[in-house]
């Protein structure tokens, strides 16, 4: 297949999507492959199909934004940020904390960040700001029903706290559900939140260009308050780090400092 570029120019009216911004051979092996399987001979065809059927671009979107998560991913890191990073933000910025979940895929991250912070916080004083681009998985996230092998990594107390089985899956709490207000953003292309004392994002930035993540970590450094935390994922690090104002605390936490 050919003519890439005309197809991204396509991909970015229809979407907002600028594929620019991602690791081309990566991207263009995936997005060859959906083409085929929708028996389409060339990025024209796919294209006007994008145009004509909702299914067929859901679909795309969906496919080109990479949701892969679980709860509580990493959970040594977790322990870090249950043990160390909660209580100093607390002790810092109170507990009223304003929290942003970017890239948040199927709420699996916003919601462990929920109960990781009702160890230091009440519930009714708990809310995180979470996002994505993709509204498919933010609608799946707002049902919040989870297979057995997304909720393994949860700690005991809130699997029986906060989980009720339905059927083969699990479904989350609606005390926790309330926590957590969903909407959708770009994180190429819309404006961020101002004042951040945490941004958790994390395993996403992997799939862009070095360009790409240098930009959104400095945008990121940006909506940050002084003292706050960026929370990223345990394939990621933030290149130049003191030069967008970073401090390092461990590999995968930063403190955006003076």
């Amino acid at each position: 297949m050919d003519n890439y570029e005309a197809f991204k120019d396509q991909v970015y009216k229809l979407t907002k999507i600028d594929l620019s911004s991602y690791k081309e051979k990566q991207m263009r092996r995936r997005i060859d492959s959906l083409v085929k399987k929708n028996k389409c001979t060339s990025y024209d065809d796919y294209v006007k199909l994008l145009k004509t059927d909702k299914n067929v671009f859901d679909e795309f979107v969906n496919f080109l934004t990479i949701n892969v998560s679980e709860f509580y991913r990493n959970p040594e890191q977790w322990d870090l940020l249950v043990n160390e990073f909660v209580p100093e933000l607390v002790k810092k910025f109170g507990d009223n904390l304003n929290i942003w979940s970017a890239a948040c895929s199927t709420g699996d991250e916003p919601y462990s960040l929920v109960m990781a912070l009702s160890k230091h916080i009440d519930l009714r004083k708990i809310k995180i700001h979470a996002t994505d681009i993709d509204k498919q998985v933010i609608a799946t996230a707002k049902v919040g029903l989870y297979s057995e092998k997304s909720i393994a990594n949860v700690p005991d107390e809130y699997k029986k706290k906060f989980f009720t089985k339905v059927g083969n899956s699990y479904q989350i709490s609606d005390e926790i559900k309330r926590c957590v207000d969903f909407k959708e953003h770009n994180l190429l292309s819309d404006a961020y939140p101002k004042n951040c004392d945490m941004i958790v994002c994390r395993n996403v930035l992997i799939y862009f260009t070095d360009e790409a993540k240098d930009d959104i970590y400095k945008k990121f450094a940006a909506s940050l308050k002084t003292g706050g935390i960026l929370f990223i994922g345990s394939t990621e690090q933030v290149s130049g780090y003191k030069d967008m104002g970073y401090k390092r605390r461990y590999s995968f936490f930063y403190e955006k400092e003076q």
